[in-house]
């Protein structure tokens, strides 16, 4: 697999998870924080990132089903440099409002539930599932 990128909350939100950049972004539009302006260039850039490549959900519906694959989270691939750019200004927006994101890169997700040219979605890897390491003994 080639490299993955993903753009997500530097803080766990109250259910534990990391939100993604997008996600972000639209809870400041809907916590009532952003300008008028920075709510009209979220809804033109929504519609923009909606265009530029596939919802998942659209091919795989289940792909995000917490039951069945709890945790699913989003990555671009390193390769899809155009949906990187496009990640830019919703993470100016982001730093604009002090909202703490990080940049994550892997190779290895986790368990995929969807992929394509430009993303995956994948399970995070768990305990003790995926844990490399037997237990220690006890002394």
């Amino acid at each position: 697999m080639t490299g993955l990128v993903r753009f997500q909350s530097a803080a766990p939100n109250r259910h534990g998870r990391h939100p993604g950049v997008f996600a972000l972004a639209n809870g400041l539009r809907d916590a009532g924080m952003l300008s008028h302006d920075d709510v009209a260039w979220l809804r033109e850039a929504n519609v923009r990132a909606t265009a530029a490549y596939v919802d998942p959900t659209t091919v795989a519906p289940d792909c995000y089903d917490p039951v069945l694959h709890p945790g699913a989270r989003a990555w671009f691939r390193a390769s899809a440099l155009h949906l990187l750019l496009l990640c830019e200004p919703y993470l100016a927006l982001l730093d604009r409002h002090g909202v703490a994101w990080m940049e994550v890169r892997t190779a290895t997700p986790g368990r995929i539930t969807y992929e394509d040219d430009v993303q995956v979605i994948a399970v995070p890897h768990a305990y003790p599932d995926d844990w490399p390491f037997a237990p220690h003994p006890a002394p």
